[in-house]
């Protein structure tokens, strides 16, 4: 059966249930966690907070499992639960199903470094910290480095991984997934610069502080 006639039926299995119940959960982990830690924070950081234990929770849980399984095997040749949902997405980007170099190298330093930084980050917006802005801007920059590597590559050899032909793994697991993280960090870093603007404007400048 070819991809252009796949049925609906043939396309959601109940692995393809599970994965998206599992994704949903864990948006409702790092929203109750962010109701939780945040109560004291303003409307707008509760969400950032909400991103921040989203984004670290499906980095140890998802993403941590899939370098473990890509580095003594691959997911193809995995099973356990979470293989599984690899194994759903590897139906829209092959490449995660066998070890792709580039996609374990990003996805170590998401792992490690990415997932720090955002709990680093957690707790400079609970207690208030100065550096907040600065992790805000590397864990963005990473993030969207990250989405970056991930696809620019395999576009400029034309896709050979990608299954692009019905709407699911193309709208929901290839542009959903990965485009919100690049929506997300996108607004905190545009947060962050609006913030970074109103510190400077509330200082004196240097000439006026020599004129003084």
């Amino acid at each position: 059966m070819s991809a252009a006639s796949e049925t609906p039926a043939a396309l959601f299995t109940s692995t393809t249930v599970y994965s998206l119940i599992a994704c949903a959960a864990q948006f409702t982990v790092g929203y109750l966690l962010a109701l939780l830690w945040g109560r004291k924070c303003t409307g707008t950081d509760r969400w950032v907070l909400v991103w921040l234990f989203y984004d670290s929770i499906v980095h140890i849980t998802l993403e941590g499992p899939f370098v473990y399984m890509s580095l003594y095997g691959t997911v193809a040749t995995s099973d356990n639960i979470c293989a599984e949902l690899w194994k759903e997405y590897g139906k829209a980007d092959a490449r995660w199903l066998h070890s792709d170099p580039t996609i374990v190298s990003l996805e170590l330093l998401t792992v490690v470094l990415d997932s720090c930084l955002a709990l680093v980050l957690v707790y400079a917006i609970l207690k208030d910290k100065y550096y907040r802005h600065f992790v805000q801007i590397t864990l963005c920059v990473c993030e969207l480095y990250g989405g970056w590597m991930t696809f620019c590559p395999e576009w400029l050899l034309g896709s050979p991984s990608l299954h692009t032909a019905n709407w699911l793994y193309l709208w929901v697991y290839l542009v959903f997934f990965n485009g919100v993280w690049v929506v997300v960090p996108g607004l905190l870093l545009w947060q962050s610069w609006l913030s970074l603007k109103r510190s400077h404007q509330a200082q004196p400048s240097m000439c006026e502080k020599k004129a003084q």
